[in-house]
């Protein structure tokens, strides 16, 4: 990471970001290995110039609580939809099959066969 502007050195154009690939070049010149690189990095700048935390000790939870967090969403959908689902019931037997009133029912088809026309 470019550590005036805060952007991945391949992106970054400031001249600081141009310093430290000279230097990255440099250390890839001498034969060293990319975690020797970065151990080096890490010594002269601090973890604030990768682009990633370290996975270990407390740094663990910036890689496992996006990843708990889409669980947990995904359990809360279902269990959400689950009982969305079994709100949806039928209506009684008793109330489908109700007869209409007579007198209701020929309003009923006077008025259909009013829009029929």
């Amino acid at each position: 990471m470019c550590l005036v502007c805060h952007e991945p050195l391949d992106q970054s154009n400031s001249p600081f970001a141009d310093r430290e690939r000279a230097l990255i070049r440099s250390y890839i010149a001498a034969g060293d290995t990319k975690s020797e690189i970065e151990d080096k990095l890490v010594a002269q700048f601090g973890q604030q110039i990768l682009a990633a935390p370290p996975r270990s000790g407390f740094n663990l939870l910036a890689w496992w609580l996006p990843i708990a967090g889409l669980v947990g969403g995904a359990l809360v959908l279902a269990f959400l939809a689950r009982w969305w689902g079994r709100g949806r019931r039928e209506p009684p037997a008793a109330l489908a099959a109700a007869p209409l009133d007579p007198a209701l029912e020929l309003r009923l088809d006077d008025e259909l066969a009013r829009f029929d026309g």
